[in-house]
């Protein structure tokens, strides 16, 4: 009991209350009903599996936006020596590589997020940015000569249009009203 006569949070064992603790019979009191020492282990056991395989996806990503790096090098310096860099499709081509590899630094970050157990609202801030990268470079590389029919290709472009639009919204709002709705939480 607390000074006030109301049960305190705390017992005087220094466990909290729900905690496990010693019981008169010397075991262990378990914090859920349906919780046992065996599906504890195996819950611990498949959390650290889960992080391993996090991790060596973060670790696979990291590679690819290295080898993305060199390769986009090694295409810059062929395209210098053969002149093709003055050419406008070639100049696109290396741009949306180098968006791709934006989209995969921003995976990374978000695996990375998910790794170290952020707060939901930076992933979720982060899923955003990947999807206006992924979006711009769809709109960069955009070619009407690609649809059968100018109105497949308008159709196209103002989805892109929506989607880049209801992203950019959805920023505009995480960063002007995030912090007053957590607030309000």
């Amino acid at each position: 009991m607390s000074e006030g006569g109301a049960a305190s949070d705390k017992p005087d064992d220094g466990t909290q209350r729900g905690d496990t603790g010693p019981s008169d019979t010397g075991g262990v009191i378990p914090t859920d009903s349906s919780s046992s020492p065996l599906v504890d282990r195996y819950a611990d056991l498949t959390d650290t599996f889960v992080h391993g395989v996090e991790m060596a996806a973060a670790t696979v990503f990291a590679l690819l936006f290295a080898i993305g790096v060199v390769d986009l090098a090694l295409q810059i310096v062929a395209a210098a020596r053969t002149g093709a860099i003055t050419d406008p499709l070639v100049v696109i081509g290396f741009i949306d590589t180098g968006l791709l590899l934006l989209i995969i630094v921003e995976v990374y970050q978000t695996v990375l997020a998910y790794v170290r157990e952020s707060d939901t609202r930076r992933i979720v801030r982060l899923v955003i940015y990947t999807g206006v990268i992924a979006m711009v470079r769809k709109a960069i590389i955009f070619r009407t000569g690609e649809y059968a029919t100018e109105v497949q290709a308008l159709t196209a472009a103002t989805a892109y249009t929506l989607i880049i639009l209801g992203l950019v919204g959805l920023l505009f709002v995480e960063q002007v009203y995030g912090d007053r709705l957590l607030a309000r939480g």
